[in-house]
C-alpha cells in the first residue's frame, strides 16, 4: 500500500463518523446530466386575468419568476448543504398559465457535464419562481398556494434516463419521443 493510499484510509475512518458529509465523487465519470423539474401555483381568476394583461401592481411575474428561477439553480448549493457547487452549462425556465385550474405551472430545465446530477438545482429553480410569483401576487391576494414540485425527468450518469413513474405531461412526453 502506498504512503498517499495510507493516509487516505486513515482520513477516511477519522471522518467515517461525521454526522453529515457530502458525498465524494472524485472516482465517478463526468457524463451530461439534465434535469427537468416542475411545479404550480394556485392563484385565483382575478389574478390569472392582471398577468395576462400585463396589469399587476409590482410587475410582470412570469419575467421575474425565470430570472429569479435562474438564480436559484446557481444558488442551490449554498441554500442546501450537502449539494456539489456545480458548473453549469444550461438553465432555462419556462411558464405557463393554466387558465382552467387559475394556475402558473413553471418548468426549469438544467444541464451541465458533471460528476454528480443537476436535480436539486432544477427543483431549486422551480421554487424560487413559484415564490417569485407568489411575491408578486400576494398584494392581490395572499391566499395562495404553491404544489405539485417534482421532478420529471433526469439523465445522464450510470443509470440514464430517469422518468417521473407518476407521469409526465404529454407535451414533455412527446418531446422525449416516449
Amino acid at each position: 500500500m502506498s504512503k498517499n493510499n495510507k493516509i487516505e484510509d486513515s482520513l477516511s475512518k477519522i471522518f467515517s463518523n461525521s454526522g453529515y458529509k457530502m458525498i465524494d465523487v472524485s472516482s465517478k465519470e463526468i457524463t451530461h446530466r439534465r434535469a427537468l423539474a416542475a411545479g404550480e401555483i394556485i392563484l385565483n381568476s382575478e389574478i390569472i386575468g392582471l398577468i395576462k394583461n400585463k396589469k399587476m401592481p409590482k410587475g410582470d411575474p412570469l419575467s421575474i419568476a425565470e430570472v429569479s428561477g435562474i438564480n436559484g439553480v446557481k444558488k442551490t448549493s449554498e441554500l442546501i448543504p450537502l449539494c456539489h457547487p456545480l458548473s453549469l452549462d444550461h438553465i432555462s425556465i419556462h411558464t405557463e398559465i393554466d387558465q382552467a385550474r387559475n394556475s402558473i405551472i413553471v418548468y426549469c430545465l438544467v444541464s451541465a457535464n458533471s460528476k454528480t446530477g443537476v436535480e436539486m438545482e432544477a427543483l431549486s429553480g422551480v421554487n424560487s419562481a413559484l415564490l417569485a410569483i407568489y411575491d408578486l401576487s400576494k398584494i392581490v391576494e395572499p391566499n395562495l398556494k404553491i404544489t405539485n414540485t417534482k421532478l420529471l425527468v433526469k439523465s445522464g450518469g450510470k443509470k440514464g434516463l430517469w422518468i417521473n413513474p407518476d407521469g409526465i405531461p404529454e407535451k414533455i412526453k412527446s418531446t422525449l419521443n416516449i
